[in-house]
């Protein structure tokens, strides 16, 4: 790298998902950006075979893909939309569906491939000379001037930058470095996940299943493929892994209820640990967390990506506000206006699901009760329901304006 280009507005630390929707955002804005990618390998997508790690890109996910003009790309190698929800309790006849229908959408969301979203956001940033793609590069240290941060990698190479962003992930380097603890609960829970072909189509539905020892869902794929995510005790996780495909498909599709048939075919499994984070602060003078750097949460109503690109698009507004006002973008007064609103948001959503396993993981009789009438009863209130579901897509609430369709 040549020394002028060691100088940049913002260094964002991580090239995944959030990271690059970040930069995405702001490129077009002249700001010099430097993207530190600690992977070998540059983000890539197999046409012939489905990724394990998929997402449920909500409505408001989509308006904010669409706005960047990266949903074409997208839309252009593989996406799935889902246009109902069937919720149960798989231990009363408690039930909840959703219908996408009934609040005049087309769909409530789409099943992408996280390696589909990744790959869109890379190559349109390739067509921006004021973005610099650092890979693979350690960060080794994080020092503090009076009006910059220096990064340094490992390689000894030193960036300048007036904001350092860590949208590294849940055991982000960026917040260890800053300092910043977090409030970590432990969900005693792995999260298995294949990709598997049904015996019955799964009708552009989102299926999930509650059982006690976690719940099972069925993610609609193209071709009648569906991505599952089965969310269960470590040691099932991992006797679920290391079964062959014959008695793994026999043991989904009664873990299932055969809702969807026999399974006809899985992929090769794998299985990660589940537990929720919460970081104390998100920014410091001139560092913000986005993303899993700043919250983690269960999986069971598949927003964890979602919350990120929030972040990232109220991270780029707020950013770009300071520069229309000629302030300094990685000023502490700057970066609170991006932690008052995305916060509250974050730890309620952390919360809500938070409940939501504890609740269906409960075999208290009591409680098995109460939950199967609430989803019955919730099932019946129309209005109920369909305020519900336009949270959920984030068709509604305090959204930034990308989330909106508008331009920053």
């Amino acid at each position: 790298m040549a020394k002028s280009e060691q100088q940049f507005d913002l260094i964002i630390c991580g090239g995944g998902m959030v990271g690059l929707l970040l930069a995405n955002a702001l490129a077009p804005h002249r700001l010099s950006i430097a993207i530190v990618e600690t992977s070998a390998q540059p983000p890539a997508w197999n046409r012939d075979q489905f990724d394990l790690r998929v997402s449920a890109i909500t409505r408001a996910s989509q308006r904010i893909l669409e706005t960047l003009g990266v949903w074409p790309a997208m839309a252009g190698m593989r996406i799935s939309p889902f246009r109902e929800m069937q919720v149960w309790d798989g231990t009363g006849d408690g039930v909840i569906h959703f219908d996408s229908a009934d609040i005049g959408q087309d769909c409530l969301g789409h099943i992408v491939e996280n390696s589909v979203i990744q790959l869109a956001l890379f190559q349109r940033l390739t067509s921006f000379g004021n973005v610099h793609w650092l890979q693979p590069a350690i960060p080794s240290e994080l020092s503090a001037g009076e009006h910059h941060l220096t990064l340094t990698l490992e390689d000894r190479r030193q960036l300048t930058a007036g904001l350092i962003v860590g949208a590294d992930g849940g055991s982000s380097w960026v917040r260890q470095q800053a300092g910043i603890g977090v409030q970590t609960t432990d969900y005693q829970q792995s999260a298995v996940v294949a990709t598997v072909k049904t015996e019955q189509h799964h009708r552009e539905t989102a299926w999930q299943r509650f059982m006690p020892t976690g719940p099972l869902a069925f993610l609609p794929l193209p071709d009648g493929y569906s991505s599952i995510v089965w969310s269960t005790t470590p040691e099932h996780a991992a006797t679920l892994v290391s079964m062959d495909d014959t008695a793994f498909c026999q043991t989904l599709a009664e873990g299932f209820d055969f809702t969807l048939g026999e399974v006809l075919e899985t992929s090769a499994r794998a299985a990660f640990p589940l537990r929720s984070q919460h970081a104390q602060h998100y920014v410091q003078p001139r560092l913000a967390l986005i993303g899993d750097a700043a919250h983690t949460i269960h999986p069971l109503a598949g927003q964890g990506v979602n919350l990120g690109f929030a972040d990232a698009a109220t991270l780029a507004e707020v950013l770009l506000d300071a520069v229309k006002a000629k302030q300094d973008i990685g000023g502490f007064k700057t970066l609170r206006r991006y932690e008052r609103w995305r916060k509250g948001d974050n730890l309620a959503m952390l919360s809500i699901m938070t409940g939501f396993k504890n609740l269906f993981g409960s075999s208290n009789s009591a409680l098995t009760t109460l939950r199967n009438s609430g989803l019955t009863i919730t099932n019946k209130l129309t209005p109920v329901k369909n305020t519900i579901i336009r949270h959920a897509m984030g068709l509604a609430g305090d959204l930034p304006r990308l989330a909106r369709c508008e331009p920053l």
